[in-house]
């Protein structure tokens, strides 16, 4: 019966909230043991509480990284569509130009590629200074994988031994042996 005090966070619909294991509030949040044994609703607000739990070090570590890339991703979408925007335009202004003068000299083509080849740096650049700089920490979706503070760990391992103990009642309660018999000889 050895339960492990190790619970993975996981999220249910909204139709099948139940009540929080502390609270009582409606809640989302399971948690869980790997094997499936025991599991309890639980509100978010208790899972950031130092004193219920403590997230595993490592998952924590990972689940940071995971939300510092996801950040940098989208900062390096915005400037290249950004670098997008500006080429799009240039490329307009090129061809209402030439529509307008006929044929550019050979200078402003020079210009105009010098001033593309500046861009394309700036970009890089961009994209170099947003892969280095450190994303500000936020709690996002937060660490999956906990483990409970040794008082409400006991409380699951009661819970589970008195429910093995009154099934064991229950059984013991069905079968005959358990009552003793009436006499059978005359005295």
């Amino acid at each position: 019966m050895a339960l492990p005090n190790v619970w993975h966070h996981r999220r249910v619909g909204d139709s099948a909230s139940k009540a929080c294991w502390i609270c009582y509030k409606p809640s989302t949040s399971v948690l869980i043991t790997p094997d499936n044994k025991d599991f309890f609703y639980i509100c978010v607000g208790h899972l950031k509480d130092r004193s219920f739990c403590t997230p595993d070090a490592a998952e924590a570590s990972a689940a940071e990284e995971r939300k510092k890339k996801e950040e940098l991703d989208k900062e390096i979408e915005l400037v290249k569509k950004g670098y997008e925007e500006k080429v799009k335009k240039r490329k307009e202004r090129r061809k209402e130009k030439e529509k307008e003068k006929g044929k550019e000299s050979k200078d402003e083509k020079k210009q105009d590629e010098e001033e593309d080849k500046k861009d394309e740096k700036e970009k890089e650049e961009k994209i170099k200074e947003l892969e280095k700089k450190e994303p500000q920490a936020e709690a996002g979706d937060g660490p999956r994988i906990f483990a409970l503070h040794r008082n409400f760990y006991q409380m699951r391992l009661d819970r589970i031994r008195n429910a093995e103990i009154a099934k064991r009642n229950r059984e013991r309660m069905k079968s005959p042996n358990l009552f003793p018999s009436v006499p059978s000889n005359d005295l």
